[in-house]
């Protein structure tokens, strides 16, 4: 019963596009059971809601494993499993939207989003530093750093899909890449250098090429 009440409600998500669309009473319909039989299994919608996302973003870790090409160079598959970060959320931007708004406490959806995607993602930084990208150390604040850039980035797409994005793709593209390949120049530069350092040591190198 549980599994088709999460099933009935991850379908009326994706169909109205809006938690605020999906009713106890409309999924119980659709399940063919009465609305106190959903609550023996849920609390209340905020819990059945978070349990739906919560399953979607499952899906997540499978995406991110899909582009994890172990032929490749680990600040390749880490720029790669950003954009598919990044694809996933544009292909569900309202369960995308319930999963990233602000909480008191971690939920359902960041324990999936703990043990899946950002263990991945922890992994490949690991792998950049053991093969000397990015210098070594705790792998946790890169993690957070691109991660933010790809959640900025598929955020915005999301959120505001009428300013001049041009390709999409592109754009997305854009963003990742300076976020991978810009910590490897800084980390090679120095602990937190200030712009015009990172632009002096540029035409530095640019001079001697």
């Amino acid at each position: 019963m549980r599994t088709e009440i999460l099933d009935a409600a991850r379908e009326l998500l994706a169909h109205t596009g809006h938690a605020d669309a999906v009713s106890i009473r409309e999924i119980s319909k659709r399940v063919g059971v009465s609305a106190p039989s959903i609550y023996r299994h849920f609390a209340d919608k905020d819990e059945l809601i978070e349990a739906v996302v919560a399953q979607v973003f499952e899906d997540l870790d499978a995406a991110i494993l899909a582009v994890t090409d172990p032929t490749v160079s680990p600040i390749t598959r880490l720029y790669q499993q950003g954009l598919a970060y990044v694809r996933f959320a544009r292909e569900h931007p309202e369960q995308y939207r319930l999963a990233t708004t602000p909480t008191v406490s971690g939920g359902a959806v960041d324990q999936v989003l703990g043990s899946g995607a950002f263990q991945q993602f922890s992994r490949t930084v690991q792998e950049c530093m053991d093969a000397g990208v990015i210098r070594p150390g705790d792998p946790l604040p890169v993690v957070l750093d691109l991660w933010a850039a790809a959640h900025g980035i598929g955020s915005l797409l999301i959120a505001k899909p009428f300013i001049p994005w041009g390709d999409t793709e592109a754009a997305a593209r854009r963003v990742l890449l300076a976020a991978c390949v810009g910590h490897v120049v800084v980390d090679m530069i120095g602990d937190d250098p200030a712009p015009d350092a990172v632009a002096d040591w540029l035409s530095e190198l640019r001079r001697r090429l």
